[in-house]
């Protein structure tokens, strides 16, 4: 069976490998995309990005139970920093998150930046594109973590979920030039640490 139609069954095998080849850059990668382009377009896709530490790996896995229970069906693209040393990517997310992958509702996904900047991987946009094809209903992307570079996340969403801390603080006005604009939901998360109500005035000036 064309790869392209093991996909569309909704097959995690197949999911994989598509990924892999467009990640790879291989021949075959663009024959699949153009082949599912027509199916791509249903589901809700949304990035969360913010500065490292403020909790967008665990906010990813309360939205993901929170859909599951509204009877999505799940996928997760998790931006990971590249190791210096394979080139591909530290999987501290998929570890995390690899406990939602049990029963076939959420299908997850680690890539590396690959030196990209922007906070996602050069490739991110079309497995979302395959994640779509095959039958995901809501696509959650997280960001690197780098800061107000990450920019690149509002092409690839519907919806920009931009995360701060009660720490960011003097951040916020930072980081108002890029990351900032770009926020279609400002989260405070951590909000029982002291500091919370005034992260979320200086995020409603911007």
């Amino acid at each position: 069976m064309p790869l392209a139609d093991e996909v569309l069954k909704g097959d995690f095998l197949a999911l994989s490998r598509a990924i892999s080849q467009v990640e790879n850059g291989a021949s075959e990668a663009r024959e699949v995309l153009d082949q599912l382009a027509s199916r791509v377009g249903t589901a809700l896709r949304i990035g969360l990005t913010g500065p490292p530490g403020v909790g967008k790996s665990t906010t990813v896995d309360e939205l993901t139970a929170a859909f599951l229970a509204r009877g999505e069906k799940v996928g997760i693209i998790a931006v990971d920093p590249t190791s210096p040393f394979t080139g591909g990517a530290l999987l501290g997310d998929r570890i995390r998150m690899s406990k939602m992958a049990e029963g076939g509702r959420v299908f997850m996904r680690s890539m590396a930046t690959r030196g990209t900047s922007g906070g996602l991987a050069r490739t991110t946009q079309d497995a979302a594109d395959l994640l779509d094809a095959s039958g995901r209903t809501v696509i959650l992307i997280e960001t690197v973590g780098v800061g107000q570079s990450e920019i690149e996340i509002s092409r690839a969403s519907d919806c920009v979920v931009v995360m701060l801390s009660p720490e960011s603080g003097d951040g916020v006005q930072a980081m108002k030039s890029g990351l900032l604009e770009i926020a279609d939901l400002i989260a405070i998360n951590k909000a029982d640490r002291g500091g919370a109500d005034r992260g979320a005035d200086e995020s409603q000036s911007q």
